[in-house]
């Protein structure tokens, strides 16, 4: 009986120690596509202990640069880093904010750093597409994952990556999107503030108190399992959102150990909570279109859904009539 008993333990122990193994070979492969990662087995690693297992990341956030500008901070840091998501086929988009308020050059004495994020395409050509356009503006950074609605985290989890490894002494960072207005005025001197000190563990936009939409038929549906919660952190609307460099490590690494959702700005929100950082509320952070006014627009910081056209002449009107009184 004795023996019996030996045995079996002696199976189950060799059954848990190749379930353990199993486990700490496993890992995501490059593409989340909501609330499920597929496992993919990769080489092991030596000396796997029982600490290291309970330690792992969920989010390793494994997926290699495509296209990067690792040297983009190398000259001199760059006051402001500003981050745009952006698609593979809005090269019109992102040409007009190039030729207007993401130009780098438009503040002497100040640096800014523009980008445009994007994940890989299905469609081969749209990435050679890309790939060119990065050769000639050297403003684009592309992940190994693919891009799409609900990939948009891992786009600004991306972005956050670029901030913390290639750009970490720079002063602020923004993140928007590609069909945003964004007035540079009031976003470098009435609210940056270039001759102030900089602040740390700041964050601020259009700060939104909600819970998560149930109903499946809706673009921001949340399923109970991946969030069962009935309230959301605070959080800002991923149209247009500032904060200070040293966050975006703070976040990143906070991401790593935090389950992933599709909702870029909410997902965004809880990382803020688990770091004790909590957004403050600013009114020049538009989430919403607005009907166009030189004077309405010189008070704002961010306008949603204009177009390339809209763009240009928005900057056009700013720049060449700033005789005008409102």
């Amino acid at each position: 009986m004795a023996s019996k008993v030996s045995c079996l333990y002696i199976l189950t122990v060799v059954c848990w120690a190749s379930a353990l193994w199993y486990l700490s070979i496993t890992r995501p492969t490059s593409s989340y596509t909501g609330h499920r990662q597929i496992s993919s087995i990769s080489i092991a690693r030596k000396n796997v202990s029982f600490g290291n297992i309970r330690t792992r990341p969920i989010n390793p956030h494994s997926f290699d640069f495509l296209i990067n500008e690792p040297n983009k901070c190398e000259k001199s840091v760059p006051f402001l880093v500003i981050l745009i998501s952006t698609t593979h086929k809005e090269f019109d988009a992102r040409q007009a904010i190039r030729e207007t308020w993401g130009d780098e050059n438009n503040f002497k004495g100040i640096k800014i750093a523009t980008l445009f994020l994007l994940g890989k395409n299905t469609d081969p050509v749209l990435n050679q597409m890309v790939e060119q356009e990065s050769q000639i503006f050297h403003d684009i950074i592309v992940e190994d994952f693919i891009d799409s609605y609900h990939n948009l985290t891992l786009k600004t989890l991306m972005g956050m990556r670029w901030v913390a490894t290639f750009c970490s002494k720079a002063k602020y960072v923004m993140k928007t999107d590609s069909d945003i207005f964004v007035n540079m005025d009031n976003l470098i001197y009435k609210l940056l503030k270039p001759n102030t000190k900089p602040r740390r563990r700041y964050f601020t936009g259009y700060v939104i108190n909600g819970g998560p939409i149930r109903d499946v038929r809706s673009k921001w549906y949340m399923p109970r399992d991946l969030y069962p919660d009935s309230n959301y952190p605070p959080f800002c609307s991923g149209t247009g959102y500032i904060f200070s460099a040293d966050v975006a490590e703070l976040i990143y690494k906070t991401s790593l150990h935090t389950r992933l959702l599709h909702l870029e700005d909410v997902y965004v929100g809880l990382c803020l909570r688990k770091l004790g950082i909590h957004p403050f509320q600013n009114s020049g952070f538009n989430h919403w279109k607005m009907a166009y006014s030189l004077c309405r627009y010189r008070r704002v910081i961010t306008v949603h859904q204009i177009t390339p056209e809209e763009m240009h002449r928005i900057w056009n009107d700013m720049s060449s009539k700033k005789h005008l009184r409102c």
